[in-house]
């Protein structure tokens, strides 16, 4: 009998190789939102350290507050830069995400398809060594018989 082969391979080859890009952009898409939820909490916990050290000096001039004030809107308008883009951040892992179990369901439908197949092939080869297994031995007792 002839060995396996599974006429779709090369297509099941092709999908892996798509599902595996398809986990690949999704992971770089998660990394890039832990780097904005890093930043974000770096901005704002540099934002409390100045606060908190302009706070620690005894004598205080009001060009200090002044500089402390603009540095509050700056670390605000900066955080909310920064909101902006890990909403678009999120956005687009949700696309990612979608695609990548897009991926992730077309790959296994076909392995399935092969799992089914080979199931099929490996019965019918099973039949096959039966029926020669079977020939045989009546081949060897009729022989014996003559």
């Amino acid at each position: 009998m002839t060995t396996f082969r599974f006429p779709l391979q090369k297509v099941l080859d092709w999908r892996r190789t798509q599902l595996e890009l398809a986990e690949a952009s999704f992971q770089r898409q998660i990394a890039a939102l832990a780097s904005i939820d890093r930043a974000y909490a770096e901005m704002e916990a540099s934002g409390i350290r100045a606060e908190m050290e302009v706070r620690r000096w005894d004598p205080l001039a009001g060009r200090d507050l002044a500089a402390l004030g603009r540095f509050r809107l700056l670390v605000q308008s900066r955080e909310k830069q920064m909101a902006l883009q890990r909403a678009e951040c999120q956005r687009e892992l949700a696309v990612r995400k979608s695609a990548m179990l897009e991926a992730r369901r077309r790959c296994r439908l076909l392995e399935r398809l092969k799992e089914r197949r080979l199931g099929e092939w490996t019965l019918a080869r099973d039949r096959e060594l039966e029926e020669v297994a079977s020939e045989s031995f009546l081949a060897r007792w009729a022989r014996r018989r003559a």
